[in-house]
């Protein structure tokens, strides 16, 4: 089973499309749509993001969500965190002390202090939460967009524009020329 998991995917993909949308918010219909993914499971995520105050809501037609700061201050672990919560990477559940061999009550040496395997997850998981607090929003969105060429990102701003046309009945602001 994933540690991560699959609503932090789509979290964070959700949050990389907002980068740069804070002209008007989006909604969490859009998100998902634009992701081909049930609306429904999108905005479960969002309540907890904005909880979190990765974003912001708005309420009515020209409502939804925008990123509550600058995209540099959020980091991958601030999505981790808001969307599954701080559980640790592993559960020990203190197998040592139950070695046949050490009888019905094992001995201090044997049980005393942090188990050398939970010791070695301990240290695993402060450094996974170092590196995912190391990178940003902004980090992960500067790798995709040195990916796509510029007319993907000129095909995803006409999509957002037709959306907001829809919702709001005008064109959602002026293109320039």
């Amino acid at each position: 089973m994933a540690h991560i998991t699959v609503s932090v995917e789509y979290g964070l993909h959700c949050l990389l499309w907002m980068i740069g949308s804070e002209i008007r918010p989006m909604s969490s219909r859009e998100l998902a749509e634009l992701q081909g993914v049930s609306p429904s499971f999108v905005a479960k995520i969002f309540p907890k993001l904005e909880k979190a105050g990765i974003v912001r809501a708005s309420e009515g037609v020209r409502g939804g969500y925008v990123l509550a700061k600058p995209a540099p201050e959020i980091s991958c672990l601030d999505v981790i965190d808001a969307i599954d919560g701080k559980k640790p990477l592993f559960d020990c559940q203190e197998v040592r002390g139950g070695c046949v061999l050490l009888g019905k009550k094992p001995p201090g040496w044997a049980i005393n202090g942090t188990c050398a395997i939970h010791a070695v997850m301990l240290r695993a998981e402060k450094s996974m939460r170092e590196a995912l607090a190391s990178q940003s929003l902004a980090d992960v969105a500067e790798a995709v967009g040195r990916k796509a060429p510029p007319e993907f990102w000129n095909t995803f701003q006409a999509w957002v524009d037709k959306k907001a046309e829809a919702r709001i009945g005008k064109p959602a602001r002026a293109r320039p020329a």
